[in-house]
């Protein structure tokens, strides 16, 4: 007991003096002078140890599916490049003069195994600026990003920038831009639309990314409002929605619907029973999993539909089977009309999820004339 007072005493001298030291302003905060050694060694080995346990038993996903690498792609350049770089540019500028400075990844993606990535890309890094990803519902989004990474560092700057940006606008589709509103055109469209979604709205041929082209006006508007609210998830719209005005977001919705959306050419075609299950599903229902049919919201029919619905027919299958999917794991949120969908995505097997979404891929999108 007679060692508890001599140390209780430092403790409290140490305690106070740091307190002291911290009150004086005589620590520098200033990124321009950079860490002291032995902080920097600090904060590297604590972000070692914590990434390394805090991914104890997680297990990636396949991360080998091309359409993964170029989900990843599209958001690196909008969101990370400016500061970790692209094979043209290693090391920006201004992202260099912060403490610490952000590195160029194809040095360092060796480093780490894809489950550290995940949980870094996830979850952003104190004290380094690095930020989490905006929407956390949305794991699939995330190993997207970990699967682009992955393969970032056999990029040269050509293979890059197709991947980011896809084919240069067809004489055509470039004509059909000037249709926009100047200011929507030049800040909405080519900055942030076309590069994911092409200047014809049909995307990009992969599950991707989405086709826009012949889209309901209605529920586009409303999706998009939906996303720069952070109501429908997922970290990659929710930054570009929520840089768009209600004027621009009309001006797309309005543009998109104007355009006729192409057959898609999916890397593997589902078997003709496939599509026949999905078609059943589509008409009828399954009245004893409690799952309604999907052409009573979503056509096809003769009779108009409820505005604020989207057009399922000729969109991607396997991007219609991860919403179904995100519904289920209720991950998705969406327009004030999501929780229908959350019902009805219960009651069906990922199976039957696949089958309904084959279906309405091998449908033409109906005429404008026929989209109300």
């Amino acid at each position: 007991m007679r060692w508890m007072i001599p140390i209780t005493t430092f403790l409290v001298v140490i305690g106070v003096g740091g307190l002291l030291v911290a009150a004086s302003g005589i620590i520098p905060i200033n990124a321009s002078s950079g860490h002291w050694a032995i902080t920097r060694w600090f904060l590297q080995f604590s972000k070692q140890r914590s990434v390394a346990t805090h991914t104890l038993g997680l297990k990636p996903p396949p991360l080998d599916e091309p359409w993964l690498v170029l989900k990843g792609a599209g958001h690196y350049e909008i969101g990370c490049r400016p500061c970790h770089g692209s094979p043209e540019l290693h090391h920006p500028r201004i992202a260099q003069r912060m403490e610490p400075p952000p590195p160029y990844l194809p040095q360092t993606i060796s480093k780490w195994k894809p489950e550290e990535l995940f949980y870094m890309v996830k979850h952003g890094i104190k004290f380094t600026g690095m930020p989490a990803w905006p929407s956390q519902q949305r794991d699939d989004e995330v190993w997207a990003m970990v699967a682009f990474l992955r393969a970032f560092p056999e990029l040269d700057a050509k293979q890059y920038r197709q991947l980011v940006n896809g084919e240069a606008p067809k004489s055509e589709e470039a004509v059909a831009l000037t249709a926009l509103e100047p200011e929507v055109a030049s800040a909405s469209v080519t900055k942030s639309c076309v590069p994911c979604h092409g200047a014809d709205g049909n995307g990009r041929e992969v599950a991707a990314f989405p086709k826009l082209a012949g889209q309901r006006p209605d529920y586009f508007a409303a999706s998009l409002a939906a996303y720069a609210r952070g109501e429908r998830h997922s970290g990659i719209m929710e930054p570009i929605a929520a840089g768009l005005s209600s004027e621009q977001i009309r001006e797309l919705a309005s543009h998109y619907e104007s355009l006729e959306s192409r057959p898609s050419s999916p890397a593997s075609q589902p078997s003709a029973q496939a599509i026949e299950r999905g078609q059943a599903i589509a008409l009828r229902g399954i009245p004893t999993q409690d799952v309604p049919a999907c052409a009573d919201c979503h056509g096809p029919s003769e009779t108009p539909r409820n505005p604020n619905y989207p057009v399922l027919a000729g969109q991607h299958a396997d991007y219609l089977t991860l919403q179904l999917t995100l519904f289920k794991q209720e991950q998705r949120g969406g327009t004030t009309y999501a929780h229908l969908m959350r019902r009805v995505a219960a009651g069906m097997t990922p199976e039957q999820m696949r089958d309904v979404a084959h279906y309405y891929a091998s449908l033409l999108s109906p005429p404008r004339s026929n989209r109300q």
